[in-house]
């Protein structure tokens, strides 16, 4: 079956359990034990453990419920783009099973703002949401803030944050976002747009983990000059270096950013970097390769506050936040 394919059926049995009588229930209550003393505040906001799900896995918001279940700490939807967008061609999304890895160019896929906000209204209790925000592709680099914008005003009352993508590797143009100056006008616009609105939500900023030292620094203080709340480190690599999958395998998937096991090591070193140079002046949320307690663990050493998972529950499986959140305790 196709990744994809697979993604999504796997995704309505997960629902069709949600809705047998009891199992919601026990599930919840399940993840409240777990949770005891696992609560942690971080940019203001209350997360009941640190292991998050990254953005890409619940795009348009469709599954919280069921995800409510599995122990999640918080669940971050998107990307979400003004306007609905199909995304790439399909095939799209690849297993790089010997590299416990995944290759994906979805091109910000996605059934718009609108259609996601009227989810959220009726989100699950307790459940911190994040909303992670692009543009389209047919929206111009010089454009783009504007796209972001109506992000933040259509989503700002149903999540308890927001994540600025600047750095997948499938929208063309998108990284050049990154550069320091186009990086912050965008920045200090969301911030601004942001703080008009009732009840200011914590503005992060994801980054690629392909940047340079040199970018990394520039990184840290747009990050402090346009008064951002945090970083998400880090998105998908466009490097193809390391990998146990044969490179002509490689190479009849297409382009695409890697995810797993394979960004495990530079995704750290990246939140490390960030860590040590900020003087820990600003949360950072570690993912990529998280996949077990132990490289969870690895990420909260580096400096991370909290984690994310995503090509893990892949090939772990849907237990694997609650076995994260039960041996993080031990470590």
């Amino acid at each position: 079956m196709s990744p994809e394919r697979a993604h999504y059926l796997a995704m309505d049995l997960l629902v069709m359990a949600s809705r047998v009588p009891g199992v919601r229930w026990w599930m919840k209550r399940r993840s409240a034990q777990r949770n005891v003393g696992q609560e942690v505040t971080v940019a203001g906001l209350t997360f009941p453990n640190r292991v998050g799900l990254a953005a890409g896995f619940d795009k348009d918001a469709r599954w919280l419920d069921a995800l409510a279940m599995l122990g999640f700490g918080f669940v971050e939807i998107g990307t979400l783009t003004p306007r609905a967008q199909a995304g790439n061609p399909h095939p799209r999304l690849f297993r790089l099973i010997e590299d416990r890895g995944i290759l994906n160019r979805m091109g910000f896929n996605n059934e718009g703002l609108v259609a996601a906000a009227g989810r959220l209204v009726r989100r699950p209790m307790g459940l911190v949401v994040g909303g992670n925000i692009g543009k389209n592709k047919i929206t111009a680099n010089d454009k783009a803030v504007e796209d972001y914008l109506a992000c933040v005003d259509g989503l700002h009352a149903h999540v308890d944050y927001f994540v600025v993508n600047v750095s997948s590797p499938n929208t063309p143009g998108l990284r050049e976002l990154q550069d320091k100056e186009p990086l912050s006008r965008l920045l200090r616009a969301v911030v601004a747009r942001n703080r008009m609105h009732p009840g200011k939500r914590p503005v992060f900023l994801k980054i690629a983990p392909d940047l340079t030292d040199g970018q990394l620094d520039d990184i840290v203080d747009i990050v402090l000059a346009e008064e951002v709340d945090g970083v998400v480190a880090t998105n998908t690599t466009v490097s193809r270096e390391g990998l146990a999958t044969s490179a002509e395998q490689v190479a009849d998937m297409g382009p695409g950013g890697v995810s797993g096991v394979p960004v495990r090591a530079r995704s750290t070193e990246v939140v490390r970097y960030l860590a040590l140079k900020s003087g820990g002046r600003f949360p950072i949320v570690g993912v990529g390769g998280v996949d077990s307690p132990e490289s969870a663990r690895e990420k909260l050493d580096a400096g991370a506050s909290l984690v994310q998972i995503y090509s893990g529950m892949i090939y772990e499986g849907p237990g694997l936040a609650a076995r994260l959140v039960n041996g993080l305790k031990s470590l």
